[in-house]
């Protein structure tokens, strides 16, 4: 099966105000090593599409940087690197929508998509790999999958899910999704040992999902459609339509699709992972000085 890592960079910018901000979101931030969380985004998946064939779906006012970083990644094949450019924010569901439109209609409706937030940090790339072959196999199967993290404290800033019988070698059954829980409560999902950390990364073929889209939210599902239709889509980048994309509502795809799907499968993952969402995320990156200072 031909996996497309779909890469999904933006954000407003607000977390963690003054180094990402509205103009500089949080994919281009650099980490301690000089390279952004963009970058290490666009390596990670370039392991994993040996065609060199990679979607990244970001503001039309990111396109030029996100360039030279995919230049800086060592990504210079541009005929295999593929944009859609979005006039404004919508969040995951519509991004993901039409990411889907563009993959089944490039590559085919079987093909395998992994999305993949930038702004993430990934310790152990070669466990992420594995994590993601494991999860491309389970989506072969018509399974909508998300990764979930093996916690290691009782987290309160990050959303749950709790997972049920075991399904084939490498996943689980997803029981529910849960927000962010108080600190008892997540001291109690910690012990139970049944609760996973939401990641936010997903894997299943662009036809199930547009499936699984028009079954759980059919307006929603229509509007893509008729955005799709209203682009100019034989040429790159693909700058969607302002007024098709701008009446998308702003929803996640965790609540438009993931919820409801009846076919929902996790991958539990332990491959060092943090959403980088807090300065206090970004102090516990470094050790500390003698003076405590970081």
């Amino acid at each position: 099966m031909k996996l497309i890592p779909v890469i999904l960079s933006g954000g407003s910018g607000t977390r963690l105000w003054p180094v990402s901000r509205g103009a500089y979101p949080k994919p281009f931030m650099k980490m301690a090593d000089g390279q952004t969380l963009l970058e290490k985004t666009l390596k990670r998946a370039a392991r994993l599409a040996p065609d060199g064939d990679l979607v990244t779906v970001t503001g039309r006012d990111f396109y030029f940087i996100s360039a030279d970083e995919q230049r800086r990644a060592g990504l210079t094949d541009s005929a295999r690197l593929s944009y859609l450019l979005e006039p404004v924010g919508r969040n995951t569901a519509p991004a993901i929508a039409l990411a889907a439109k563009l993959v089944q209609e490039r590559w085919g409706r079987e093909t395998c998509m992994l999305v993949m937030p930038a702004d993430h940090l990934i310790e152990d790339v070669e466990a992420f790999a594995a994590s993601a072959g494991h999860a491309a196999n389970l989506a072969a199967g018509g399974r909508l999958v998300t990764f979930g993290i093996v916690p290691t404290r009782p987290e309160t800033g990050f959303g749950y899910i709790r997972t049920g019988a075991q399904i084939g070698e490498h996943g689980k059954a997803v029981v529910r999704f849960i927000e962010k829980p108080g600190q008892e409560l997540a001291e109690k999902y910690l012990a139970a040992g049944e609760y996973l950390w939401n990641s936010g990364m997903f894997c299943f073929t662009a036809g199930d999902f547009l499936r699984a889209l028009r079954a759980a939210q059919p307006g929603l599902h229509d509007k893509a459609e008729a955005c799709w239709r209203a682009t100019a889509t034989d040429r790159m980048p693909i700058e969607l339509d302002p007024d098709t994309f701008s009446a998308m509502p702003d929803i996640s795809v965790d609540y438009a699709v993931m919820e409801r799907a009846p076919n929902v499968v996790v991958v539990p993952a332990g491959f060092g992972w943090s959403d980088v969402g807090s300065w206090q995320a970004v102090s516990e990156l470094s050790a500390a000085d003698a003076a405590g200072n970081q």
